[in-house]
């Protein structure tokens, strides 16, 4: 008998056709597409006269590019505007469902996909976005592709594509308290590298990932893509199908039961074989903090920033480069450091359990004088949830700004950009040099580390403060 992984399991069912000694052609179940990779091709099938393949399985929104204050009004940036009025026309063009500002669906491109119940395991899904391995969360094969790529996919639901090598990590034991999803990440990240997963399809499995919600495995698998991964996935299990069942575009009635016997089958067999295994107990985590350029760059919040003698040759000059943008200095503490702005949002950590945790925590406390802190929720869903729960009022008491969804200072592509030399504590995914505005520096952190800082104005250790 042939054991097979769950990435194995999804792919070979999804192959329409191998090229000999090349790529197979890989059949797409959902194309997710946003304003910013999209126009070109949109041109591209114009070009060649030809229309949309399959619009049905194709979902819009705009993200990117959106304010995150007065929606209603027309955007004030002109690349910006320009942007989603143009995915707003191709849309209407090629008969594409587009859930643009102002829907009740609108948001985060990878938080709508999960809360609209489109995403579901077993599936393969696309978007010219990198971090769309967030849906292999729910056991499903989900990547980020090229503009090219985009075009393709628009004209043909299918995709040329190399199978990836197979890695597996796992996470094993009780995370202690203060400890979230986004802390196991960065503490993967940072043990096996940025680059440590390189051409390859991950699977993190283990009694901690199984223990997690919906939304936190969702965090993990987001972030695979910032270990060099081609995608990151969790089979599913009861805690999916609960979270799936019942939402927007979720099966129903009878083919809900058959879809059901399908997804039970998603798992990686008893000695199915992986090209790469790590095994790291959850009691070794605490609130990971990253103090440099790239998000392996991480630390714990009591560690402090590595000392010359610790890097390898080879990467001292980076090394050196990078903490020299941060202001920092090898050897110092992380804990303690001050704090300028705090963004809790992406789509790595802006879903309504990232905001109820927050609020839970600041319930009573007020942000620091001189901290600026940005919450902006992955959707319209979740901005209005977080009015029905009463969150928003504890975030108007503590001082925390909460704005309107978007992708927001994740990147510094619309309004929301951090100013040149500022620190920012971010429960986003990727720190690069200028990521969240020209010379910001940015710290990635939980959303729990994020809002600790908030209150205090310096890096703090959250389990004192819990």
């Amino acid at each position: 008998m042939n054991n097979k992984t769950l990435f194995e399991k999804i792919w070979d069912k999804h192959v329409i056709k191998k090229i000999e000694g090349g790529p197979s052609v890989l059949y797409i179940d959902t194309h997710f597409i946003h304003e910013v990779t999209s126009p070109q091709a949109f041109k591209g099938l114009e070009k060649r006269g030809l229309p949309v393949f399959r619009p049905k399985q194709v979902v819009a929104t705009a993200d990117h590019n959106v304010p995150t204050l007065h929606q209603e009004l027309p955007i004030k940036e002109e690349l910006s505007r320009i942007q989603v009025q143009t995915l707003k026309d191709n849309c209407e063009k090629f008969g594409v469902e587009l859930y643009g500002l102002g829907h009740p669906y609108q948001g985060i491109v990878h938080v709508i996909g999960p809360e609209l119940g489109v995403t579901q395991p077993g599936g393969t899904y696309v978007c010219g976005d990198s971090h769309t391995s967030t849906h292999g969360a729910f056991g499903s094969i989900a990547f980020g592709i090229g503009t090219s790529e985009v075009e393709m996919v628009l004209a043909t639901q299918c995709l040329l594509q190399s199978k990836p090598k197979l890695m597996r990590i796992n996470v094993d034991g009780n995370l202690n308290k203060g400890v979230t999803s986004k802390d196991i990440v960065l503490y993967v990240i940072a043990k096996i590298t940025a680059s440590g997963a390189t051409g390859y399809a991950v699977e993190f499995a283990g009694s901690a990932i199984r223990a997690l919600s919906m939304e936190a495995r969702m965090t993990i698998c987001n972030m695979s893509i910032e270990m060099g991964a081609r995608c990151g996935m969790i089979a599913p299990d009861e805690t999916t199908f609960t979270y799936v069942k019942g939402r927007e575009f979720a099966p129903k009635d009878a083919e809900w039961d058959k879809k059901l016997a399908e997804w039970k089958t998603l798992y990686s067999d008893e000695g199915a074989a992986f090209d790469k295994e790590y095994h790291f107990k959850a009691e070794d985590i605490e609130p990971m903090i990253t103090y440099g350029t790239n998000p392996g760059m991480g630390i714990g919040v009591t560690g402090h920033v590595p000392q010359l003698s610790e890097i390898n040759a080879k990467d001292k000059p980076s090394f050196e480069k990078s903490i020299d943008y941060m202001g920092l200095h090898a050897g110092e503490n992380i804990k303690g450091h001050k704090v300028d702005y705090v963004f809790i949002g992406s789509c790595t950590n802006s879903r309504i359990e990232d905001l109820r945790q927050v609020a839970a925590f600041v319930k009573g406390k007020k942000k620091a004088d001189d901290v600026t802190v940005w919450i902006v929720p992955g959707s319209k869903q979740v901005e209005a949830q977080a009015k029905e729960e009463g969150i928003d009022k504890i975030f108007e008491a503590a001082g925390f700004q909460l704005r309107q969804p978007g992708c927001s200072a994740c990147l510094g592509m619309n309004e929301d950009k951090i100013p040149a030399g500022k620190y920012c504590i971010s429960t986003s995914n990727r720190n690069f040099e200028g990521r969240q505005g020209p010379n910001a520096r940015t710290m990635l952190a939980s959303p729990l580390t994020a809002a600790a800082a908030a209150v205090t104005g310096v890096i703090s250790d959250v389990r004192e403060l819990i």
